[in-house]
């Protein structure tokens, strides 16, 4: 008999060299905080190191005042370190260039409550000094992406916490960023906007974008982060690949199909000749909420079940698809039919066909014009007029009268 535990522990945990040029650089950060004498006050970040390459996701965790946030703040150039280098893009944060590819979604959403949501797309693509024509047609499809198209004429002020994170993860990409860094990225989102925002993750790093993810949600961190490093008292205390931290290498899970009763029973005794019983444990594999969640709105909405709320984005916004390694499946599969199209006979161009929808629209709005086109109606007289009529007619009256009396 093969001892598979034995096997596994002999697997080496470091994995190859990545060639990928870094993106982020990060030697010996550190952060002080001063009182009002300048005293040191609280050393929110204490001697960082890391490197994250292009088109990786890569995770930040910790309990709450580990230092997180204050990282991302020196990463943007809103703080600066008291030690230490950091460099984006072979430049400093500073420097207004390397801003210029950086998208940010902040931890809580800062927006102009008075704008709707076409508005404040535009306001922000404007910041990038984006054409008009661009920033619409970015906004047109980040609407769409967020789910957020069907609700565009309302205010932000009115949106809920999680319709804000919609839009405010749309005003993080709509200068087409190659470092996004969320904070709180799923914050207040649904179920259906958590797999969602998480697929757009996986998509962004697919086109080779790096990603840096800020979250206490560590499911949804285990979903999509290549890397992480976890902070405690503002250092490092863990870091590395989500397989080599997690892997539990003393035990292995075997996952067969349902066997008959002395089938199972035979398995079980050449493992129990090998393996203490207490150390076996048998149970059936069970899928998690979030997936069980979806297949259930999913079968909702294939019973056309409607909703008032923010709906499913359809797909990643097209402009930042373009040049991806990988291609929306939907736009492959129209390719391939367009491709197998025959030249329509001009026979059939010539045929008298139904009316389309659009046609018939424009019917429906002529007949409707017509309908309603003004008819010729008699003059009518006001009521101002009636009464100096009648009062000359009784000027008349008494002037007649006046002069009998003479």
């Amino acid at each position: 008999m093969i001892d598979l535990t034995e096997n596994i522990e002999k697997q080496p945990a470091s994995t190859p060299t990545d060639n990928r040029e870094n993106v982020v650089s990060v030697r010996a950060l550190s952060k002080v905080f001063k009182d009002f004498w300048g005293r040191p006050k609280a050393k929110a970040v204490n001697d960082v190191s890391f490197e994250i390459k292009k088109g990786e996701v890569f995770g930040l965790l910790g309990p709450n005042g580990s230092g997180k946030s204050t990282t991302i703040k020196m990463l943007l150039g809103l703080l600066n370190p008291t030690k230490g280098f950091i460099e984006i893009f072979g430049h400093s944060p500073r420097h207004v260039k390397t801003k210029e590819r950086i998208g940010y979604l902040p931890e809580e959403s800062y927006l102009y409550k008075y704008l709707d949501s076409r508005e404040t797309l535009d306001f922000f693509g404007n910041l990038f000094q984006l054409h008009s024509e661009e920033r619409a047609k970015r906004a047109e499809q980040l609407l769409e992406m967020v789910g957020l198209n069907q609700v565009r004429s309302r205010t932000v002020g009115e949106f809920s916490k999680g319709m804000q994170r919609r839009i405010g993860l749309a005003q993080a990409l709509i200068n087409d960023p190659d470092l996004v860094i969320l904070d709180e990225p799923t914050a207040g989102l649904d179920p259906i906007g958590c797999r969602e925002v998480k697929d757009l993750i996986t998509a962004l790093a697919n086109r080779g974008k790096t990603v840096i993810i800020s979250s206490h949600l560590l499911s949804d961190v285990e979903d999509v982060c290549d890397r992480v490093v976890i902070y405690y008292g503002g250092k490092i205390q863990a870091m590395g690949t989500l397989k080599e931290l997690l892997t539990e290498r003393e035990t292995v899970r075997l996952t067969l199909p349902t066997l008959p009763r002395e089938k199972m029973d035979q398995v079980l005794a050449m493992i129990r000749k090998d393996v203490a019983e207490d150390r076996i444990q048998i149970d059936n594999p069970t899928q998690n909420l979030e997936s069980y969640f979806l297949g259930v709105v999913k079968r909702a909405r294939e019973n056309e079940q409607q909703t008032s709320g923010a709906t499913s984005g359809s797909t990643v916004a097209h402009y930042l698809r373009e040049g991806g390694e990988e291609k929306d499946q939907k736009a492959k599969i129209l390719d391939r039919l367009a491709a197998d199209l025959a030249p329509t006979p001009i026979a059939e161009l010539l045929e008298e066909k139904p009316a389309t929808t659009e046609q018939k629209q424009d019917a429906n709005l002529a007949s409707l014009a017509e309908a309603e086109a003004p008819k010729p109606v008699a003059p009518v007289v006001s009521k101002a007029a009636e009464r100096k009529a009648s009062d000359e007619k009784a000027d008349d009256k008494l002037s007649s009268l006046l002069g009998g009396d003479n």
